[in-house]
């Protein structure tokens, strides 16, 4: 018989499964996985970088100022 893993959510830290009777897994349930997306679209969580041309090659290009 295997053992049911279970770990704290990665957001609100209640313990939860982590095989795949959970659709949400890390998560406890939906809303702590919209949460956390909202997070990382609200740019709350940023990825490190080392230097200031991986910075520049993520922005948009600019567009000039009207006139």
């Amino acid at each position: 018989m295997t053992a049911i893993r279970r770990a704290p959510c990665s957001r609100c830290r209640t313990e939860t499964h982590l095989d795949d009777s959970n659709p949400w897994r890390p998560f406890c349930s939906e809303r702590c996985k919209m949460a956390d997306l909202g997070d990382w679209l609200s740019e709350r969580y940023a990825l490190p970088s080392d230097t200031a041309e991986d910075f520049e090659e993520a922005l948009p290009p600019r567009e000039p100022p009207l006139q």
